[in-house]
């Protein structure tokens, strides 16, 4: 088996299943987006040394104020956005969210 091999290779190694429904890659573009737009743009240090500090002091901080990210998007949501119905009683909130349904779109 794969991870056997990989494992036995690698002892230190930590592996992490991620969601099959979810990528990871996602959350680490997101991740690099706000670096890019918050941090670090381009010909804005003078050195290494700088650019190493300024992204040090923002991981500490991006550590310290993140939060979870509450989703607020429940499956019969998606059923109701799919089946195209307007139909808002169906709607129901995902366990401990303070999900509230969006407004039906407006017919034109």
């Amino acid at each position: 088996m794969r991870i056997n091999r990989l494992t036995s290779q690698f002892p230190d190694a930590v592996m992490v299943h991620t969601p099959v429904h979810v990528s990871w890659l996602d959350q680490v573009e997101i991740f690099f987006s706000i670096v890019q737009h918050k941090v670090i743009t381009p010909h804005d240090f003078a050195g290494l040394d700088q650019d190493e500090d300024r992204l040090i002091a923002f991981e500490r901080r991006h550590n310290e104020t993140t939060r979870p990210f509450g989703w607020k998007f429940a499956p019969a949501d998606l059923e109701d956005l799919m089946a195209g119905s307007s139909d808002t009683s169906r709607r129901s909130a995902t366990p401990g969210s303070d999900h509230q349904p969006a407004p039906p779109p407006a017919v034109a």
